[in-house]
């Protein structure tokens, strides 16, 4: 009962984060809001018993991805500075 409770509450904390991801104006939000939905997914996946999907969700998708969206946005910030 309180799993069920828990994965509904990370279900609705996932949709909430993703539409704050998608409708964000600042880019490091959206990035951020992104990065938090994977990371809540992978609990969700824990809690499902799919400790294989979790990690790799963590992994790849939350830690991974975020870094490069991040890696990217500062390249691009210094380019359109140089450009300037």
């Amino acid at each position: 009962m309180i799993i069920t409770v828990i994965a509904l509450i990370l279900a609705l904390a996932i949709l909430l984060l993703a539409i704050i991801a998608v409708e964000n104006k600042k880019l490091v939000v959206a990035i951020i809001a992104a990065g938090v939905v994977s990371l809540f997914a992978s609990v969700l996946y824990l809690l499902l018993a799919a400790p294989d999907v979790a990690m790799t969700e963590a992994a790849i998708g939350s830690g991974l991805s975020t870094i490069i969206f991040f890696y990217v946005l500062n390249k691009i910030k210094k380019e359109r500075k140089d450009h300037a």
